[in-house]
Formats: structure tokens, sequence, C-alpha cells
């Protein structure tokens, strides 16, 4: 059966990311991504969830909380700045970590992810995930600058060493209004800087 991109998107993860492993959610948004994460992590895992809203911080929480989940950190802070709060420790052990570009669901449009914030959360991540470890985007850009950030991703994705990353892309591309897809990032070696 052909996957739906969600469900495509969390067997990616499912696949690479074993209990114990920190891993990381760029955009925790209404909290779904961060509850999956940490379940799959289980109680000696760590995840870290970063999001630039408050209101997506908080229903996350409350999301967790109705769960019972504690192992989770909630960061209010944009992904561009995740270095500073992602342990030196981990450098070359992180699992995995999961984007949904574009906007809030049901809040304020205008606020958006930005290709240059993503591509630079990416480039750290690239850093701390595991080898075989996998980086996970969902892409929406039906929206007012959503084009503008998946084409800067697509770019720098597209240019990334085939020595060191596998890159994959998985959309339908039959459907209308600019329908969300999946990049996929796993990381073969360690990098050389």
């Amino acid at each position: 059966m052909v996957m739906k991109i969600l469900d495509f998107s969390h067997q990616l993860l499912k696949d690479c990311i074993k209990e114990g492993e920190t891993v990381v959610d760029a955009t925790c948004g209404n909290g779904n991504d961060t509850l999956f994460l940490s379940k799959l992590v289980g109680k000696t895992g760590q995840v870290y969830a970063f999001d630039i809203q408050e209101q997506a911080i908080t229903q996350t929480k409350q999301l967790l909380e109705e769960n019972k989940q504690v192992n989770v950190t909630l960061i209010l802070d944009s992904h561009a700045n995740m270095e500073k709060y992602l342990p030196e420790t981990i450098k070359g052990k992180l699992g995995g970590a999961i984007f949904n570009l574009g906007y809030l669901p049901h809040s304020d449009k205008t606020i958006i992810t930005k290709g240059n914030t993503t591509i630079r959360a990416i480039d750290i991540l690239l850093d701390y995930i595991k080898k075989d470890g996998i980086i996970v985007l969902v892409v929406y850009h039906g929206h007012i600058g959503g084009k503008r950030e998946k084409d800067l991703v697509l770019d720098y994705v597209t240019n990334l060493n085939q020595s060191y990353y596998q890159v994959l892309e998985y959309g339908f591309i039959n459907q209308k209004n600019n329908p969300p897809f999946i990049i996929a990032i796993q990381k073969r070696n360690q990098r050389r800087k």
C-alpha cells in the first residue's frame, strides 16, 4: 500500500529510532509528532521539542500531560538555535528528527517556518545525527512564503554529498492544491569538516 504522508513520516522514524535514544522535534506545533517520538524512545529516551510560538509549546505540554509522557524538554525558541540546547555528548548519537514546515494549524498563518532557519537547523542536525539516523521534513508549501522555503530546502538537500547522505523525496504528484511531501535525509557516514 502507498502510505499517506504523515503515516510514512512516522514509519521512517520508527524504522530508524531505537528505544532509549535522544531525538528532536524541530517544530512541535500541536504536539502530535512530539508525543509519537516520546512513546517511540520510551522512558529511557529523551525528546527535545522546539517551537517559536508559546501556543505550540502550551498545546504540546498539555497533550504530553494527558498522555503521561515526561521524557520531553520543551523549548520556546527557533530550531535554528537548537545547538544551544542539545548536549555536546549526543553529537553523532541523535536517533532522528522531524520537521513540519509551514505554519501552526488553526493559528496565525503569517508565522511560518523559513528556509534560512530550516537549513541552519538541518545543518546542525547533520552533525548530531547518528550513522543511519534520519531527518524527516514534512513540507507544507501551499501558503505565502511556502514556495520560497520549499525551493531553498530542496536546493540545499539536493546538494548534500552522496558519500555521506541519502536524500529521499516522497509525495503525491496527482493531488491538487500543493499537497505536502516528505524529504528524508539519512546519514550514511560521519562527515568530515
